[in-house]
């Protein structure tokens, strides 16, 4: 696998003169790829049927004379002005019925036919004239799916489209009364004409209507991209991706990525430690110019997965960003270590966003490799001297780890349904884990439900809502609340065999329950009735670990008491752990063993002293 750079570039927001010395400069600071034209509608078409591509055309010419390799973005998370006025219903409605308008982007609804068939329109036209162009040599569908929040939308389009999947799923309202128990409370529907959308009910609306709700909305995500890898398939053999988002989780992307040949993912370590964990504030205070140790990693082994083992970064930060709680500049040395550390989890091309910082509009504040007036940033040093050490680093892949964590989208979907308490969060339980097998120096492969898992040591599946299997020849560790409904959302009281949840509590997050052996259980325990072997109890011997080869753990543990197990379930299995310093964090390719340092002291690791956003790396 050979490691590339790569930035993200708006030759439309720029003098056409400034294009080809711009170019050059990318090429001189080592970067390969340039990713343009995602948000271009309203220069490709200022008014319907007026197509203006002829700029687009020296673009691409310019930049690939230049030696560089273009990704060529679909314009359909812009929809331009005009657009609204051909088709005034396309706006998504938030779950208060708000309409969701004009004047930023994704303003769209994902299930209004009119927008697709545009969208389907205007990627026709860009991969006929570009498909075989020989400089653009990748190609991604729209843009981030979900920022914002614009999956979910209650407009008058989704209502009819899901109206229609609902009858083509359960083909009769009696089997749809049936699955949903719509007994409860007099909910029975003699048609599904009768049937609404599961928001503005005087109190929460039936939880299996909203799921079937969330799962057609993952649907429409995944059908609108696949309107666009059809076109594109027939008229070119260039990769497609798309550029995910970090901790958006509201439609499936191993869905979404069965129709694509890279997943890609959009790395904001500062803006994403303020805006989207759950962590104490000193713990943000001592990350605050690093990002947290795992939240990237852990994104970069979800989408290796997403991709079936091909992934990029098509978005990294390079400085302050414009849009967190906070801002902060990162440490000297970050953009530098953060881009190793997704070449360590197998990245094939890291690409900055963005080449020069923007002088207007929404994003002015949003650093870039240059500032608005072309000088160098301080990013732009960090990626050359990037460039340089991949150059001399042979092309390796990574290795198999003896670990694997299942991730599952709809179990996200049924506990933000059915949380039980409102500190109950999929996400976090499962990064949670992954940050805990961090810690102890492992390598760890995420992985759809459906994955396989034979070829691991050790699986975990915390919290997957239905249909969790138990692979042969390994040790898996389910839960909590693994396997506790069917698919239809009804209680299923045996997770594994000779288990039975007798009842289950959420609890106050300053009330934590100790363990008799160190660390406590955190907001949630199930009461258990068992024949299998107990590993674990609580202070009043209730069990919480129970089971053979097939384990299940009955409670949400803190961060002592989850080392304390995954170390001794690691050693019955072979596999080697460490306990690392705070802020280090380890990872192996094929050839190389990688050590980071997210701390703001230096750290001594193994006769290595290693200085605050550094990068050591020796051969294995």
């Amino acid at each position: 696998m050979k490691r590339t750079l790569g930035v993200c570039y708006y030759p439309e927001h720029w003098p056409e003169d400034l294009w080809p010395e711009d170019a050059a400069r990318m090429v001189e600071a080592g970067l390969s790829w340039v990713r343009i034209g995602e948000f271009a509608w309203s220069r490709l078409e200022p008014s319907p049927g007026n197509l203006q591509l002829d700029w687009l055309d020296r673009a691409i010419k310019v930049l690939g004379n230049a030696g560089l390799k273009v990704i060529l973005g679909t314009p359909t998370a812009t929809p331009p002005r005009w657009m609204a006025d051909k088709h005034p219903d396309m706006f998504a409605r938030d779950a208060g019925g708000h309409v969701r308008g004009f004047g930023s982007r994704r303003h769209y609804c994902f299930s209004h036919q009119g927008y697709r068939a545009e969208s389907r329109r205007i990627t026709e036209i860009l991969a006929k004239r570009y498909g075989a162009n020989p400089h653009v040599a990748a190609w991604q569908t729209d843009n981030e799916y979900g920022c914002h929040d614009t999956v979910l939308s209650y407009s008058d389009a989704a209502l009819a489209g899901f109206r229609d999947w609902l009858s083509q799923k359960y083909q009769s309202p009696d089997a749809l009364n049936r699955a949903w128990g719509n007994i409860f409370w007099s909910m029975e529907y003699a048609s599904f004409d009768e049937i609404g959308l599961p928001n503005l009910t005087v109190t929460e609306p039936n939880p299996a209507h909203v799921m079937d709700f969330r799962r057609y909305s993952s649907d429409q995500v995944v059908a609108f991209n696949r309107d666009q890898t059809e076109i594109l398939r027939r008229h070119t053999d260039a990769p497609l991706i798309h550029n995910y988002m970090g901790r958006v989780t509201e439609f499936d992307h191993f869905d979404v990525g069965a129709d694509l040949d890279i997943a890609s993912w959009d790395s904001y370590p500062l803006g994403f430690l303020e805006d989207r964990m759950e962590d104490s504030d000193a713990h943000k205070r001592s990350f605050a110019q690093q990002g947290d140790p795992d939240f990237q990693a852990f994104h970069h082994d979800l989408y290796r997965a997403v991709g079936r083992g091909r992934w990029w970064i098509m978005e990294q930060q390079p400085g302050p960003v414009n849009w967190a709680p906070v801002n902060p500049a990162p440490l000297p040395g970050m953009c530098r270590l953060w881009a190793w550390e997704a070449f360590a989890h197998g990245a094939e091309t890291v690409c900055y966003f963005r080449w020069r910082q923007a002088p207007f509009a929404q994003e002015q504040m949003h650093a870039g490799l240059l500032r608005p007036d072309s000088v160098a940033a301080p990013a732009l040093g960090e990626a050359a001297d990037v460039a340089r050490e991949i150059a001399a680093m042979p092309d390796v892949g990574t290795v198999e780890a003896k670990v694997a964590l299942i991730f599952d989208y709809p179990s996200n979907w049924a506990w933000e349904v059915q949380p039980q308490g409102s500190a109950f969060s999929y996400f976090r339980l499962v990064f949670e884990t992954y940050r805990t097998l961090r810690s102890l120096g492992l390598d760890i492969d995420v992985v759809a439900p459906s994955g396989v898992l034979q070829r691991h040591k050790l699986v975990l599946a915390p919290g997957v809502f239905s249909g969790a299997q138990i692979p042969d020849d390994c040790r898996v560790i389910l839960g909590p609340r693994c396997n506790s409904k069917t698919p239809d959302f009804k209680i299923n009281a045996s997770p594994i065999p000779g288990v039975t949840v007798s009842h289950v509590e959420s609890f106050r997050a300053d009330m934590p329950r100790a363990l008799p052996d160190g660390g406590a259980m955190i907001h949630w325990q199930e009461h258990l009735e068992t024949t299998l072997p107990v590993h674990e109890t609580s202070a009043i011997g209730e069990a919480v670990l129970v089971g053979g080869r097939a384990m299940y753990l009955a409670a949400w543990l803190d961060f002592e008491a989850l080392r304390r197990v995954f170390r001794t379930q690691c050693e019955a299995c072979g596999i080697t752990t460490v306990d690392l310093p705070e802020g280090l964090r380890l990872r192996r390719t094929q050839t190389h063993q990688f050590v980071f340092n997210y701390g703001r002291d230096p750290v001594s690791w193994r006769g290595q002293n290693i200085a605050p956003a550094g990068v050591y790396w020796t051969e294995l």
